[in-house]
């Protein structure tokens, strides 16, 4: 877009250096604490392994979600198309604040669960899957990111929402979450309705349900056993959806 010069211009023509505008698109960070590794023991006796993805991880977590975004039911293709969106905006520096961690076991990628700072208060749940079947992984994880939120960066206000019905009726309906107004104030995957859960609540109530669910508590006193058997990262070979 061109507009005529209301007055004189010694210089008509800027030469920018894209560092600038990369710091103007990128904006200006939230300092996020690490998530420190944890193990945990489920329900079927497996130990997961619960860290944050690594960068170098990345080409293989998106080969993954291209064959999810295939899957047509429950909507796993939608799914699938949206955390491709959210691993790459985190690689390319186009998703504001996001964490994002990876559950293992014995090295293969079972589990998955990211989000990001709206603000230093607001938490924005993305997405959390189970890749693999049976010990409630999808809870651990869920567990995993949402004490992440509340106990380790300090979020005062944990928003979500939900593609599945399955997603809504274990943890919209489960933690009996309250919403609000719609369409004021909408949850950024798709305008959907926001669902919340604060401090208050989490300390109460939801931080309990959700460790009765998975059937034990995280574990940041990681065995060298454990960091061994998960020092490579491997992505299953079936989608089992």
């Amino acid at each position: 877009m061109k507009y005529e010069l209301p007055t004189k211009a010694t210089r008509e023509t800027l030469n920018i250096d894209v560092r600038e505008v990369e710091a103007m698109l990128q904006g200006t960070a939230i300092k996020i604490p690490p998530f420190p590794e944890a193990m945990l023991t489920l329900k079927d006796g497996r130990t997961l392994y619960i860290r944050e993805a690594k960068m170098e991880e990345v080409p293989a977590m998106l080969e993954y979600m291209e064959r999810l975004m295939k899957v047509e039911h429950d909507f796993y293709d939608i799914v699938g198309a949206r955390v491709y969106s959210e691993i790459l905006g985190w690689k390319r520096k186009r998703l504001k604040d996001p964490y994002t961690l990876v559950g293992l076991i014995d090295g293969e990628w079972v589990g998955f669960a990211n989000g990001r700072l709206m603000s230093e208060d607001i938490n924005i749940s993305l997405h959390t899957m189970a890749l693999a079947r049976g010990g409630r992984i999808g809870a651990a994880m869920y567990y995993a990111k949402a004490y992440y939120g509340f106990e380790i960066i300090g979020s005062k206000e944990w928003w979500a929402t939900y593609e599945s019905y399955n997603g809504w009726y274990r943890w919209g309906l489960g933690m009996a979450q309250p919403s609000y107004p719609w369409p004021d104030v909408q949850h950024e995957l798709g305008g959907a309705r926001v669902y919340y859960v604060t401090k208050k609540y989490w300390d109460s109530t939801v931080k309990d349900y959700v460790r009765q669910m998975v059937g034990n508590d995280l574990n940041f006193e990681v065995t060298d056993e454990v960091r061994k058997a998960n020092e490579t990262f491997r992505v299953p070979e079936e989608l089992l959806v």
